[in-house]
């Protein structure tokens, strides 16, 4: 195993941004954590700069979600206004139960398929 400059070592880690018409999916793939969270809270502020009227962030590929990762998502759903749609995509044990446990399905909706989430926000399965 090789350490990369910061001591941790190299992770699989993606973020990939699909708009359809006004409302984002942003799909993250790997694990996120304190070392991949900035480069999600990068994308997430470059989305929210183009005022989308809903955002949905699609965890189906995450491995491992931290306490940054979580943080993140909260923060991401506190700075919109609340005309904007915001739904989480986490199923299972990795992404859906961290989740839970911490409370964060009560503050905003979280869902097993991008589909329920797009339905949910209000942006149909376009």
């Amino acid at each position: 195993m090789t350490l990369d400059e910061s001591g941790f070592s190299p992770q699989h880690f993606d973020v990939a941004v699909e708009w359809r018409d006004n409302v984002v999916i942003v799909t993250v793939s790997g694990e996120l954590d304190l070392a991949t969270a900035p480069q999600l809270s990068e994308s997430m502020k470059l989305v929210l700069e183009k005022r989308p009227s809903a955002v949905v962030i699609d965890l189906s590929h995450v491995g491992f979600l931290a306490s940054a990762g979580m943080s993140l998502l909260a923060s991401t759903h506190q700075q919109l206004d609340r005309s904007t749609g915001f739904a989480v995509v986490a199923d299972g044990p990795s992404t859906g139960r961290p989740l839970t446990l911490v409370g964060l399905h009560e503050v905003f909706g979280i869902f097993a398929t991008v589909g329920e989430a797009l339905s949910a926000v209000g942006a149909g399965n376009s």
